[in-house]
């Protein structure tokens, strides 16, 4: 069964940094585009950033210019690197393997999710 664990987050002032990290005990993961998303109390889950197997990445408006996603084949990790924090970044933050299409689509199920809460 696949699974991902994430960590990395945590409390941080608003303008600070965090780096999450999410390890896929998935396999062919040097194959599958990966996503970072996040999940605000009372919100739906959103899309944060994808990157793909070839390492071409995107990002959703809100986070674009402050979040970077990476990727090391060779651990079976995926990162997100977050500067400039806001309070609105807060949120439950999770990893998937995903399906980039017209839309892009969750493959797997979730894992626990990491923590990011920013204070103001």
């Amino acid at each position: 069964q696949v699974q991902f664990v994430e960590s990395g987050g945590g409390l941080v002032q608003a303008g600070g940094s965090l780096r999450l990290s999410c390890a896929a005990s998935l396999s062919m993961f040097s194959n599958s585009a990966m996503g970072w998303y996040r999940q605000a109390p009372d919100k739906q889950r959103e899309l944060v950033a994808t990157i793909t197997r070839g390492g071409s990445t995107n990002y959703a408006d809100s986070v674009k210019g402050r979040f970077t996603i990476s990727r090391d084949n060779a651990k079976n990790t995926v990162y997100l690197q977050m500067n400039s924090l806001k309070p609105e970044d807060t949120a439950l933050y999770y990893c998937n393997a995903v399906m980039i299409t017209a839309a892009t689509i969750p493959l797997r199920s979730w894992g626990q999710g990491t923590q990011v809460t920013v204070s103001s």
